[in-house]
């Protein structure tokens, strides 16, 4: 399996295994940083997910979903010290509607045996977001190998807050009425994570662009157009301005019929 190079050299083969992994993503951060980045699969124009009326849910059409994409996502996963979901995704793993199991997920050992000669944990901690906390305890039991941390807000349900804790998953406040990117990146900083991997929707994909703590955005582009009147993009609702990513590397997969685009966003302001 291989893929062509377009940007910034053109006409270079790469196999496809290994295409991500040679970034180490999970070394990009110096003492006291994270490196933070999210990937998606989309149709030419821009559908992430699209609404299916027999479960009531956005999903991943059929027509986006590959395994040459899906062996990317887990390499994105295998460099990451923790995972950024949400609590829709638990949700949907307790009604058994969820895509899969969070990675590195099975079929992918050497991805595993990569991550403990890296000495990263067998596993990606996972970090559910959720100001609600509306999160079903039972299915944390199938994580139970992994670190979970649940992150939220001030104003978040004591009563449920407390069931979560005496469950023994640790729930941290980073946001005062809802999570916010920049008390996320420190809370994640506090914990001494280095490497976050964003999987969540779109929603909080957009929570992280406009408090401009994401620092790379991995894009497979399918060359299909998918239509659909209830869809989703990569962001939801509207940013307060436009945020300039810059293209980074770009590669040709003719056998998948798809791009592969690295992109890092663009900042004029300081972090904090």
């Amino acid at each position: 399996m291989t893929v062509r190079s377009v940007f910034p050299s053109d006409g270079e083969t790469l196999p496809l295994e290994g295409l991500y992994l040679h970034l180490n993503l999970h070394r990009e951060a110096g003492e006291g940083e994270i490196h933070i980045y999210s990937n998606y699969v989309a149709s030419l124009d821009g559908r992430i997910s699209r609404f299916n009326p027999e479960t009531g849910d956005y999903e991943v059409p059929k027509s986006l979903a590959n395994e040459r994409d899906w062996r990317l996502y887990q390499e994105l996963a295998a460099q990451s010290d923790i995972l950024v979901t949400s609590a829709r995704y638990f949700r949907q793993l307790a009604t058994g509607s969820a895509q899969d199991l969070l990675p590195v997920g099975s079929g992918f050992d050497d991805l595993k045996q990569w991550r403990l000669a890296q000495g990263l944990e067998a596993q990606p901690a996972v970090a559910i977001l959720s100001r609600s906390l509306d999160i079903p305890v039972e299915v944390l039991e199938q994580l139970g190998e992994r670190t979970i941390y649940v992150m939220t807000s001030a104003t978040a349900p004591a009563d449920k807050r407390a069931e979560l804790e005496s469950q023994g998953v640790a729930v941290m406040t980073a946001g005062d009425v809802d999570v916010e990117g920049r008390a996320l990146r420190r809370v994640l900083i506090a914990l001494g994570f280095r490497s976050a991997y964003m999987i969540a929707g779109p929603q909080v994909h957009s929570t992280l662009i406009e408090a401009k703590v994401l620092d790379a955005l991995f894009l497979t582009t399918r060359f299909t157009l998918m239509g659909s009147e209830k869809s989703h993009g990569l962001c939801e609702g509207a940013l307060s301005m436009p945020h300039v990513m810059q293209l980074q590397k770009l590669y040709l997969d003719e056998v998948g019929e798809q791009m592969f685009a690295h992109y890092g966003l663009k900042r004029d302001v300081e972090r904090s």
